[in-house]
């Protein structure tokens, strides 16, 4: 047993760091300011270290944890509650910190830098196997240099579900009809969309999966897609993954995406506020997400976050669990020592382990629909939930570290393309000085800007303009690059080219920029805009936000262009961004604290 809190220890509170994002590829986390503070379903953001529920003086041990984020916030919790324990007569105390399990796995596979990365966990626990897997592989020096062992035990599941609103389940067959990724292609390339099962007002069939790169259920989401397309549910070969039959389905399932990103909380977000404006069926037909986020979306909390629960009413129009027929993957939270703990954290880290997986302790995980460690359901896995109990029927193998790596290549080549205009602010403001990095704020947004772009593939069409005041004549904004396929050298020498002048001619630069890739706007790709601005409208004869808003409005059902937007530093107009994403079923970043902009950046063109 584990002492009650009179009989801790006290000790002051330490600072604690945030990880940063290996641009590029993978990210450590942001903050998404979509309605609430990010943390449903896999969303793997960043967040702060647990630096409150410190128990032992400093002659303590601290065992730092880097989690990921869906379950940070119940670890914290959890730790607060064991701290104060004592480990071969030393005073434990557990740190526990949100980090996305993506980014840490390349910080990892790296070396994990304090100075780049934040504080050096002792014990690693992204939300699935799969980052270890693919850690494996990518490790400096190979599989033997990797920082994990072989034995890294589970402290909590869930499985991965295709989620749906309920009516759209319903005419598909569930609960009673077996469902499944080749039911998902079969709709999506119907081009009678829904009015296949009756419903020609539901539109085409849209599903939402986020980025494998970044996201534990979009690894987990295309991985099940190459084993549903080969029929198998274990041995996937690096051949099986590159025959021209899967990729064929693979490349079907993925051109029903709607867009892409770093987290679920994008789409649930979204979906929510169609559900509250009585739109839900025409935002997304079905989102892939682990099974607790399920539940989460319908308690109305799809931030997961526990300290939200009961801020919203629950959805008028509930999500359903659909369990792959052809199988699926858990996420099972490794909790993985690593190799550089010392004999007394590994103790300590040992300790922690057995205490998460006692009885007391598991039923908190239920508590927030999470399966016990070992796949047992809760009380909350009831079919009046909308989640199956007796589900899933089939368990997918994972992938050796090859074979994983071959599938994230392959995807890459499949995804869906897009067409992005990138919007700068080029203002005075921008010209700021950022201390401590001898940098202004123009020089971190074009250096995280030029660092994002190698996330854009061959088949993507990307542009750019930059806006102030009177740019061009009497217009706020300038093209500098048009829309256009392998133009890197361009965009990087012309946002290299950038200079800071005149004020910010926000609500025109907006709507103009949304008009543009409107007119060049493709049915079979994600058109989209990332407006980056440090300020708020300065503009007094431009239109007005309510204007703009309603021009960017669209109809239900009616394809838009998603515009992403970043809130640079602490004068960006942080509520206005937020709306205009909103209203355009996309997202709204917050970088107000400048040396967040690359992480930032590299998340906001995961969307693509």
């Amino acid at each position: 047993m584990y002492p009650p809190p009179q009989q801790k220890h006290r000790r002051s509170v330490a600072p604690f760091v945030v990880a940063v994002v290996f641009a590029g590829a993978l990210i450590v986390g942001l903050r998404l300011l979509f309605g609430g503070v990010p943390g449903g379903g896999d969303t793997d953001d960043g967040g702060g270290g647990n630096t409150s529920g410190r128990a032992c003086a400093d002659d303590g041990i601290t065992l730092t944890i880097a989690a990921s984020s869906e379950k940070a916030e119940l670890l914290r919790t959890l730790a607060s509650r064991y701290n104060g324990h004592e480990v071969d007569g030393r005073c434990v105390d557990v740190v526990v910190n949100s980090v996305a399990s993506g980014g840490a796995m390349q910080a990892l596979a790296r070396g994990w830098d304090e100075r780049q990365d934040g504080p050096k966990p002792d014990v690693w626990t992204p939300a699935g196997t799969a980052w270890v897997t693919l850690l494996r592989q990518r490790a400096e020096g190979g599989d033997q240099a990797s920082p994990v062992s072989a034995e890294n035990p589970t402290i909590a599941t869930s499985p991965l579900v295709i989620a749906m609103p309920k009516p759209m389940a319903q005419a598909l067959g569930w609960p009673s009809k077996k469902i499944g990724w080749s039911d998902i292609l079969e709709l999506a390339n119907d081009p009678n969309g829904w009015a296949r099962y009756g419903h020609p007002e539901w539109g085409k069939f849209r599903l939402g999966k986020t980025n494998p790169n970044f996201s534990t259920s979009g690894l987990n989401a295309t991985i099940g897609a190459y084993f549903a397309a080969t029929g198998l549910s274990g041995d996937l070969t690096e051949r099986d993954v590159t025959s021209a039959r899967t990729r064929d389905f693979v490349r079907g399932v993925e051109r029903s995406i709607v867009h892409y990103g770093d987290t679920t909380l994008t789409f649930l977000s979204n979906l929510q506020h169609a559900d509250d404006s009585g739109t839900a069926m025409s935002y997304i037909s079905a989102v892939t997400v682990e099974e607790k986020s399920v539940w989460d979306y319908n308690q109305g909390n799809p931030t997961g976050d526990p300290k939200t629960l009961g801020d919203h009413a629950k959805p008028k129009v509930p999500l359903v669990a659909i369990y792959p027929k052809e199988g699926t993957l858990f996420s099972d939270n490794p909790y993985a020592v690593l190799r550089w703990a010392g004999k007394e954290k590994r103790a300590a880290a040992a300790d922690f382990l057995k205490y998460l997986r006692e009885p007391e302790q598991q039923r908190e995980f239920e508590k927030y629909a999470f399966r016990s460690y070992d796949g047992k359901p809760g009380d909350l896995i009831t079919t009046g939930n909308g989640l199956d109990p007796k589900e899933p029927a089939t368990t997918l193998s994972m992938p050796t570290p090859r074979v994983l790596d071959r599938i994230l290549k392959s995807w890459a080549e499949l995804r869906k393309p897009a067409n992005v205009l990138i919007v700068m602010d080029v203002s005075g403001s921008m010209g700021a000085d950022v201390p401590g990095t001898g940098k202004t704020k123009l020089d971190l947004a074009k250096q995280a800007a030029i660092n994002a772009l190698p996330q854009f593939g061959p088949n993507d069409r990307v542009g750019l303009w930059m806006f102030s005041l009177e740019q061009d004549g009497e217009k706020d904004y300038r093209e500098l690059v048009p829309m256009g396929r392998n133009n890197r050298s361009q965009l990087e020498s012309r946002i290299n080219g950038l200079i800071p002048s005149g004020g910010t001619g926000l609500y025109d630069t907006a709507l103009a920029s949304h008009e543009y890739v409107q007119r060049h706007q493709s049915s079979d790709v994600i058109n989209a805009v990332v407006f980056l601005t440090d300020g708020k409208n300065e503009d007094n004869n431009s239109i007005s936000l309510d204007t703009l808003l309603s021009d960017l409005h669209k109809e239900a059902g009616q394809e838009t262009v998603r515009m992403f937007t970043i809130a640079y530093g602490g004068d960006a107009d942080l509520d206005v961004l937020r709306k205009i994403s909103q209203t355009t079923d996309a997202a709204a970043y917050d970088s107000r604290k400048p040396g967040s902009i690359d992480e930032v950046f590299t998340a906001v063109i995961s969307n693509f």
